[in-house]
């Protein structure tokens, strides 16, 4: 797997026991331990990734093993080869077949930036609430 383009490596054979922030996109290939910071940044875990880490982000793309809980902004994609341990808090996930999860998810919706339309028009008022049932 090739890391994506503009992306600051840390290779396989690279051991980090500590934390880890930037401000810029990250390919991590080792074995790291501690916490990881790029909270506007995107951050892919390589398939010969091993993390132990609480790991806050915009997007992550896992292929490899992370025991941790997820903060993102943005998506959070679990490839075929992924296997993770822990909560997920994100705007959007994707997970492949194959990969492995194990956690709670919570998804939460990105605050937009209001637009022209949007701000032009009044939301729906609704005196009762939504309420979904399975059918008998």
């Amino acid at each position: 797997m090739n890391p994506p383009e503009n992306s600051t490596v840390i290779g396989k054979s690279v051991v980090v026991r500590g934390d880890i922030s930037g401000k810029e996109d990250l390919f991590l290939d080792g074995d790291i331990q501690g916490n990881i910071n790029l909270s506007e940044n995107r951050l892919t875990l390589g398939p010969d990734a091993l993390i132990v880490a609480d790991v806050t982000v915009r997007d992550l793309v896992v292929f490899g093993k992370l025991t941790g809980n997820i903060y993102a902004t943005g998506r959070v994609d679990l490839r075929q080869s992924a296997s993770v341990i822990g909560d997920i808090t994100a705007g959007r996930l994707s997970i492949e077949e194959s990969a492995m999860l194990k956690g709670h998810v919570e998804l939460k919706a990105v605050e937009a930036q209001p637009t022209a339309v949007s701000q032009r028009t009044s939301p729906v008022a609704s005196s009762k609430p939504l309420v979904l049932q399975p059918k008998s």
